[in-house]
């Protein structure tokens, strides 16, 4: 008899996707549908809940026909959903507001006089949480500030994955792990902080019940089920927030073991066994389990920071002589695969302009000949947690051309990346293993990159789509597929590892120094430059 399928559903910031996994973690089926995001004015970030449940209903359909699957070969489905998001709902669960998403900073200025108050100091120890828009707490705090007949009159305030949960089993209830994320849970895992819910104004009976990521739902309503292409008695595992389930999903599930994503923006976690927060409050700390708290720290300009240098400086430009002649200039570049070595070549056709701008980025040395980018294009969270950080090119002289800024951008994420990594060796010791997972893992390229900034071997999983496995994995463990989650780690496979150039990473150590000493010498006239936007 042929073994069943576990789901992975991951609910993303711009699209769903669905993965069905054979138990020994191969991708049998798949599919994904995208949603809109919304930018009424600056600074806002929303999007319409019930076209996310459609495209979760979509991303299903496609799933179990990409993978020839039935109803009744699925086992299990584990979710994964992004952190930070909230909504107000009335008694009956209807929206009262759009879905209010992590990139939303409207909240700004109520952070700002929770740290003149001191108070987010307070929050920080007790939450694990830092004092940034991105927290429901912030958004909390502006609609009782600024729409308070709403904030009144609102039955719940809730998360997409409650949403979800609400629409397909009539409940609310919400991981400890995505609880974790809202600035509202005590760090302890065991409740919400009575501090942090006085602050918002609000009651616990108007958030959702705070149950064990492994929880197991059954009774899906019948024509939610039906739209899913499931039965009804199909087990939903409550899973994670995305962040912990890449963790897993990427081989990161054991402690010691840490996790690097840079999609859109990026992060790096690792699972620690006890509460361990910052003395200066520059990394977040999550409960997951009794025994485990996932700590680390986000960032906000990732591959976004990449795009944005292509759309408005490259435009026209991709594919151009400039950049085939840069391509065919350099030298063979290698990669160790397995005992393999495979030859990157992206000359050849097929390759998208982004690999065209990785391959001109590489036609300079390491360092772009003095260019430094600080990527901070929307701010930047961990480990400064500013919201009025911006974009620097410095070092820029009139011999430098489009290769040396290329170049420039992708190290500046990367030594982004790497700022977070070094403030969580200085809190909980070197890592033992990187695993490199998201977008820009696709790319050789700029995952070497990273090992030669970071000097720690780089291990880049089979799976990019690492919290979506996360979820399956998830799924598995709590329903007795695997016996321990540390079992999760022997089902990621290994595409390719990297070791540090030690050439470059001379290079590097000297300018990553410079690219801190460029972000605190510009820190107090960041904020003046942003209330200059849009004014002139």
């Amino acid at each position: 008899m042929e073994m069943g399928l576990f789901v992975g559903l991951d609910i993303g910031t711009t699209s769903a996707k669905v993965f069905l996994y054979e138990r020994h973690g191969k991708i049998r089926g798949q599919g994904k549908a995208a949603y809109t995001l919304l930018v009424p004015e600056p600074g806002r970030a929303e999007q319409r809940p019930e076209e996310i449940m459609n495209a979760v209903a979509e991303a299903f359909r496609r799933a179990m026909i990409n993978g020839g699957a039935k109803p009744e070969d699925i086992e299990a489905v584990g979710v994964s959903a992004a952190m930070h998001s909230l909504m107000a709902v009335d008694k009956d669960g209807m929206p009262l507001t759009p879905l209010l998403i992590w990139a939303d900073n409207r909240s700004v200025p109520q952070l700002a006089e929770l740290k003149r108050s001191g108070e987010s100091e307070e929050l920080y120890a007790l939450t694990g949480t830092p004092a940034h828009p991105m927290s429901p707490l912030g958004k909390l705090l502006w609609w009782k500030e600024n729409k308070p007949e709403l904030f009144e009159t609102a039955a719940q305030f809730i998360s997409i994955k409650e949403y979800l949960l609400h629409r397909c089993f009539g409940l609310y209830a919400l991981d400890v792990s995505t609880a974790a994320a809202t600035g509202l849970l005590d760090i302890s895992g065991r409740g919400w902080c009575e501090k942090a819910l006085q602050l918002a104004g609000i009651g616990k009976e108007r958030l959702g019940e705070i149950v064990p990521v492994t929880e197991v739902l059954r009774g899906m309503k019948p024509e939610m089920a039906e739209a899913f292409g499931l039965l009804p008695h199909t087990p939903w595992v409550i899973g994670a927030s995305d962040g912990a389930l890449a963790n897993i999903g990427s081989g990161a599930a054991s402690l010691g073991n840490t996790a690097v994503t840079i999609g859109g923006g990026g992060a790096v976690r690792r699972f620690v066994s006890n509460p361990l927060t910052d003395p200066q409050g520059r990394t977040f700390c999550y409960a997951f389990s009794e025994d485990r708290w996932l700590i680390g720290g986000p960032t906000n300009n990732g591959g976004i920071a990449l795009r944005w240098f292509k759309e408005q400086f490259m435009n026209g430009v991709l594919p151009g002589p400039e950049i085939r002649d840069a391509i065919r200039a350099q030298p063979e570049r290698r990669q160790r695969r397995g005992r393999q070595h495979v030859v990157i070549d992206p000359s050849k056709p097929g390759h998208s302009s982004l690999d065209d701008l990785i391959a001109l980025a590489m036609s300079v040395p390491a360092g772009a000949d003095g260019v430094l980018f600080l990527p901070y294009l929307s701010g930047e969270r961990a480990p400064y947690w500013n919201p009025d950080a911006r974009g620097v090119f410095a070092g820029a002289g009139l011999h430098h051309g489009r290769q040396h800024f290329v170049r420039a951008v992708l190290e500046g994420v990367l030594f982004a990346v790497n700022d977070v990594t070094e403030t969580l060796s200085n809190l909980a010791g070197p890592p033992e293993r990187m695993l490199a997972s998201g977008g820009f893992a696709s790319s050789a390229v700029w995952t070497g990159l990273l090992s030669d900034m970071t000097g720690l071997r780089i291990d880049v999983p089979s799976s990019y789509e690492a919290s979506a496995f996360g979820a399956a994995l998830l799924a598995m463990f709590a329903t007795g597929a695997l016996n321990s989650l540390d079992q999760a780690d022997g089902l990621v496979g290994i595409l390719r590892s990297h070791a540090p150039n030690e050439e470059n990473r001379a290079v590097y150590e000297k300018l990553y120094p410079l690219f801190k000493d460029v972000y605190r010498r510009l820190e107090p006239v960041f904020p003046e430059l942003v209330s200059m936007q849009g004014r002139l």
